[in-house]
C-alpha cells in the first residue's frame, strides 16, 4: 500500500497574488521595527531630501531605516548581503515594500546618515525608558574589543618608517637626477633607453613618502600625548622629574619626549585604529566599545567607542553619555577593575554626587594590595572598605550578569565583530546602530513575552 502524502503541487499556480504578510507570523520581529520606526522622529532623515533638485526620485527614509535596522537586528551587516536578502527572504521584503535598492545605495545611506541614526539611538533608549524597560536604578559599565576594518599587512612600524623614508628621498633624488640627464639628451639616445615612466615612478614614490611622513607624525603626536599625561615635558632631559621640574629619584627614560618606541605601528588603511590585544592571544588592529546596560531589561543606554585599549579613562565619557540619552543620571554604577583610577574617582564624585560607584579594585577571585594612605588616595581607601561589606560585594555580583551578555550578544548571536567602515567617527555612529537594533530586538521579545 502506497504512503499517503499532504498534497504536494510546486506547479500549482495562485490565482490571486498572496499578501506577504500572511507569510509571517504574528509578533514578528519585522512588526515590531516597523512599527517603532513609525512612531520615531525621522525629520532629521528627511531633511536631505527636502532642498529638491533634479536628481532621481530617493526611496523613501523610513523604508530604509527600516531595512538597516532589522539588518542589523538579525546579523546581516554587509550591504550587498542586505539587497540579496530583500529579494529572497520575506521579512525583509514585507519592510522594503516592494522597493528593492541596490547595494551601493544601501551602502551610501547608511554612510550619509551615520549623525542621524546617532540621535535615533537616543530616541529609542528613552522609548524603551517609557515602556518601563529603563528604570536607571543600577547600570554596569563594560568594554569590549572589535575589529577595525584595517589591513595588518598595510601598516608600517616606527623604526621601519624611518629606514623607508631614507630609501624613498634617496630613491626621489635618484630619479629627479635621472629625469634632468634623460631630459637633456637627444631623441636618438631616448630611444636606446629601456622604456621607464619616470615621471609617474617619481609620483608614485612622493605619495609613498608623503603617507609615511603623515604616518610618522601621527605617531609623534601620540607618543607627545602620552609622554604629557606621564607628567614629561620637552626639556626633561629623559629624566623623572616632579611637579615643580626638580629631577627626583627614578630610572631616566629610554626615549626623548615624543619619540615613539621602534616598534610603535600605524594603520594606512584605517589610522585612527590602534594595536590592541585580541581575545585568545594575538594582536590587532581594534576599536575599544563601551557601553552601559540597564538592569532592568539589559537595554544598553550608552554605547560609545574609543581608540584607547584601556577601559581607566572611559567611565566619566560613559556616564555624561547615559546623561545625555536619558536626561538623567543612574543611581548606581557597576564597574570592574579595568575602570579603576583614583583621579577618575574623584572627579566622579564632583560631578556625579547622588550616584554610588562601586567598582573593583583588582581582578575577582584575586587579591591585590590596596594603597592604606587616606591622604594620598582617599576615594580608593573609601572604595575598599566598602568592599568589605556584604551589600556592596551582593551588588557587585550583579555586574556580570548585567553588563557582560549584551556584548555578547553582539559579538556571538549577531555575528558583529568587525566594523564596515573606516575612521573613529563612523565607528561610533555604526556600533550606535548596532546597540539600537540590538535594544529594539530586545525590546520586541519583552514585549511578546
Amino acid at each position: 500500500m502506497s504512503t499517503s502524502y499532504v498534497a504536494y503541487h510546486p506547479e500549482q499556480q495562485h490565482l490571486l497574488p498572496p499578501a506577504l504578510q500572511d507569510c509571517l507570523p504574528p509578533g514578528h520581529l519585522s512588526y515590531f521595527i516597523s512599527d517603532t520606526v513609525d512612531s520615531l522622529n525621522l525629520s532629521a532623515f528627511h531633511a536631505r531630501y527636502a532642498t529638491g533638485g533634479s536628481r532621481n526620485q530617493p526611496l523613501h527614509p523610513a523604508m530604509m531605516v527600516k531595512v538597516l535596522v532589522y539588518a542589523y537586528a538579525t546579523g546581516v551587516f554587509s550591504s550587498r548581503k542586505i539587497a540579496r536578502r530583500l529579494h529572497e527572504d520575506i521579512a525583509f521584503r514585507v519592510l522594503g515594500a516592494d522597493n528593492f535598492p541596490a547595494h551601493r545605495t544601501i551602502r551610501d545611506f547608511r554612510a550619509q546618515h551615520l549623525g542621524e541614526f546617532t540621535e535615533l539611538f537616543t530616541q529609542v533608549v528613552r522609548l524603551a525608558r517609557e515602556m518601563g524597560l529603563v528604570r536607571l536604578g543600577t547600570i554596569a559599565v563594560d568594554g569590549t574589543k572589535l575589529k577595525a576594518k584595517a589591513s595588518r599587512h598595510k601598516a608600517m612600524s616606527y623604526a621601519r618608517m624611518q629606514t623607508t623614508e631614507i630609501e624613498l628621498k634617496a630613491q626621489i633624488a635618484a630619479l629627479v637626477q635621472e629625469l634632468v640627464q634623460k631630459a637633456a639628451c637627444t631623441d636618438q639616445a631616448e630611444k636606446n633607453e629601456p622604456e621607464l615612466d619616470i615621471p609617474a615612478e617619481l609620483e608614485r614614490r612622493q605619495a609613498r613618502l608623503a603617507a609615511i611622513e603623515a604616518a610618522k607624525a601621527r605617531l609623534q603626536a601620540r607618543q607627545t600625548e602620552a609622554d604629557t599625561q606621564r607628567g614629561r615635558s620637552p626639556d626633561d632631559g629623559r629624566k623623572p622629574r616632579d611637579k615643580d621640574g626638580k629631577p627626583k629619584a627614578g630610572r631616566p627614560y629610554q626615549r626623548d619626549f615624543g619619540i615613539p618606541e621602534p616598534k610603535a605601528q600605524s594603520s594606512f588603511t584605517d589610522p585612527d585604529s590602534r594595536i590592541m590585544k585580541r581575545a585568545g592571544g594575538g594582536f590587532d588592529y581594534q576599536y575599544n566599545a563601551q557601553t552601559a546596560v540597564d538592569e532592568t531589561a539589559h537595554i544598553m543606554v550608552a554605547a560609545e567607542v574609543v581608540n584607547s585599549s584601556t577601559d581607566v579613562q572611559q567611565l566619566p565619557m560613559v556616564l555624561d553619555a547615559v546623561r545625555t540619552h536619558m536626561g538623567a543620571q543612574a543611581a548606581q554604577v557597576l564597574a570592574d577593575a579595568g575602570y579603576r583610577s583614583e583621579a577618575v574617582m574623584a572627579k566622579l564624585a564632583q560631578t556625579y554626587p547622588d550616584t554610588e560607584l562601586v567598582i573593583a579594585l583588582g581582578r575577582e577571585g584575586k587579591a591585590r594590595a590596596t594603597p592604606k594612605d587616606a591622604n594620598r588616595y582617599p576615594h580608593t581607601v573609601a572604595m575598599a572598605a566598602k568592599f568589605q561589606t556584604e551589600q556592596t560585594q551582593k551588588d557587585y555580583r550583579k555586574r556580570k550578569w548585567i553588563a557582560e551578555p549584551p556584548n555578547g550578544w553582539i559579538k556571538n548571536v549577531l555575528g558583529f565583530r568587525q566594523f564596515s567602515m573606516r575612521g573613529l567617527e563612523k565607528a561610533k555612529a555604526e556600533f550606535k546602530l548596532v546597540c539600537l537594533a540590538l535594544n529594539l530586538r530586545r525590546m520586541g521579545a519583552m514585549q511578546a513575552g
